[in-house]
């Protein structure tokens, strides 16, 4: 059975006295390292000599270079995945090392010495201290990749806690269970739903509906994302009661039209890959390279044309449109 823990589960008391170093101050860095702070623990933030640095020290920090890191007794580290390898990180034996993501230890890419843990929020970075400050935290999963002094799970635990990752329930995986989870639904999910939504996008425009209009629908109106809103706070069958008696049939009785479109085959391949470490090899290729690909793919999908657009719809549709 999954093990799922809450705040009652972790002593805070265990960090007593222990130096916390974080790396990175981006999205995550930051909101850990002011959550880490603000539930009583000593922050030292390691960064390098760039616009981050000056942002520690503007939110009261004292920063420090990237090597100091290697002495404090926890470190958090929060830069891209890609660039944790890197690290001049040497952790001493009875030190804790924590990463926000499964990847690199799954893969083999980072293997600290000391305890090695994952605390990775299942929310972004900002409302990482968002969530923190109205006191409604977020969920967590978490797990101990390396247990070198046997006390590992419960340091980990209470650095979750002291982020805000244990009030509405951390979940325990591995960093490979995590990994795959997440990079699934990144490489799997996303391109299945993407496609789906372009040949919907296509068949509308087919019988001529409005571009403006099927964007409405999709995603401007703010409808779909109410709906997921409302299934997350009361599940699927409740809502599903605040739609017409139309809108119930219609979703129902055509659920069964798409048995026979096989995605299964074409998603297991791609899981296949993230398991095998197929797309970690192409990823630290890519990243050697300088990124080619991820820059044309980025231009292409969601580039400056796609910006302009998007903007100028909004300046006619939505909260932000023009009314005079």
């Amino acid at each position: 059975m999954t093990t799922i823990y809450h705040d009652s589960d972790a002593d805070l008391s265990i960090l007593d006295g222990a130096r916390v170093a974080v790396v990175g101050y981006g999205n995550q860095g930051r909101s850990w390292a002011l959550n880490l702070r603000d539930s009583g623990l000593s922050v030292q933030v390691c960064v390098r000599a760039d616009a981050t640095r000056e942002q520690a020290a503007a939110d009261g920090f004292t920063p420090g270079d990237l090597t100091d890191a290697s002495t404090a007794d926890v470190v958090c580290v929060l830069i891209p995945d890609d660039a944790i390898p890197s690290l001049p990180l040497v952790r001493p034996a009875d030190g804790l090392t924590i990463v926000a993501s499964g990847y690199t230890l799954a893969f083999d890419r980072f293997q600290p010495a000391g305890d090695v843990g994952m605390i990775a929020p299942r929310m972004l970075g900002p409302e990482v201290r968002r969530c923190y400050e109205e006191g409604s935290g977020f969920i967590t999963a978490v797990g101990v990749h390396h247990d070198s002094t046997g006390n590992a799970n419960a340091r980990v635990l209470a650095v979750a806690q002291a982020i805000g990752g244990l009030r509405q329930g951390a979940i325990e995986m591995t960093a490979m269970q995590e990994a795959v989870l997440d990079l699934g639904v990144e490489q799997a999910l996303s391109p299945a739903l993407t496609m789906v939504n372009g040949m919907f996008t296509r068949v509308m425009l087919e019988q001529g509906i409005p571009l403006e209009a099927i964007i409405v629908e999709l995603s401007l109106s703010g409808e779909t994302e109410r709906t997921m809103r409302l299934i997350r706070e009361s599940g699927y069958a409740h809502q599903f009661e605040f739609h017409s008696p139309t809108s119930q049939y219609g979703q129902v009785s055509r659920r069964e039209a798409y048995d026979d479109v096989e995605v299964g085959e074409t998603m297991r391949r791609l899981v296949d890959d993230i398991v095998s470490g197929k797309f970690a090899d192409e990823w630290d290729a890519e990243r050697d390279a300088g990124y080619p690909n991820l820059i044309r793919l980025r231009e292409q999908f969601a580039g400056p044309q796609v910006a302009a657009f998007e903007a100028e719809l909004r300046t006619r549709l939505g909260e932000g449109a023009a009314t005079g």
